[in-house]
């Protein structure tokens, strides 16, 4: 392809392409040490742009035991513009959006590098998950929670890790479910829920005790 100049030369357009067979090598690479890490990315269909990223949640958080999905996007211009990343769980955290799922992280943005890789990426989303960074927020209702309710913020997130992130989200349905039968209201039974991380014996506790 090739527009004509000014003195009616022709000249070739480059036109922005992924670079497919690197991405093709990160799969790759990414499958090596998956039982090592946690983190796959695979690709959604026949198309590489569009691939599904896979972390487990970091220990000692209120996110471990969950597995969360991330949508990723590779722009024509891959790798020398970052990819886009949203995660496709839903989770409670300062930066990500609990509507939309979009993430606020810097090597998504301005600091994104070549050298960097699709895995490098998932795990700097990974390390976000264990160090939020309120004063930076993606979702400013979570931020405040977490700066000014810290304990309702951990109990918020444990249970949307419990309801989102797990394979056996069902149980958090199956929880309510038992607990209303028991003859408390459905409203009552999820707020306690949600309080003490879907824990049910605690959350029997505190609805015995009123």
């Amino acid at each position: 392809m090739s527009q004509r100049g000014e003195w009616g030369f022709s000249f070739p357009v480059r036109l922005k392409m992924i670079d497919f067979a690197r991405v093709q090598k990160e799969l790759q690479e990414c499958s090596k040490d998956v039982e090592e890490s946690g983190i796959k990315v695979s690709p959604k269909s026949d198309n590489l742009a569009l691939l599904i990223g896979s972390i487990p949640g970091p220990i000692g958080t209120p996110y471990e035991g969950g597995t969360f999905q991330i949508d990723i996007t590779l722009p024509d211009g891959y790798p020398f513009e970052p990819p886009k990343m949203q995660f496709a769980t839903k989770v409670w955290h300062p930066n990500v959006s609990s509507q939309s799922g979009a993430i606020c992280l810097d090597i998504l943005k301005d600091q994104w590098s070549p050298a960097l890789t699709l895995k490098t990426a998932l795990v700097s989303v990974q390390a976000l998950l264990s160090a939020p960074q309120p004063d930076d927020p993606q979702d400013a209702v979570v931020a405040k929670q977490y700066l000014q309710d810290h304990h309702t913020f951990v109990g918020t997130a444990r249970y949307w890790t419990e309801t989102f992130a797990k394979a056996s989200s069902l149980g958090v349905e199956e929880k309510v479910q038992k607990l209303v039968e028991m003859g408390f209201p459905e409203d009552q039974v999820k707020s306690t829920l949600e309080a003490v991380g879907g824990d049910e014996n605690l959350a029997l506790e505190k609805l015995c005790s009123g």
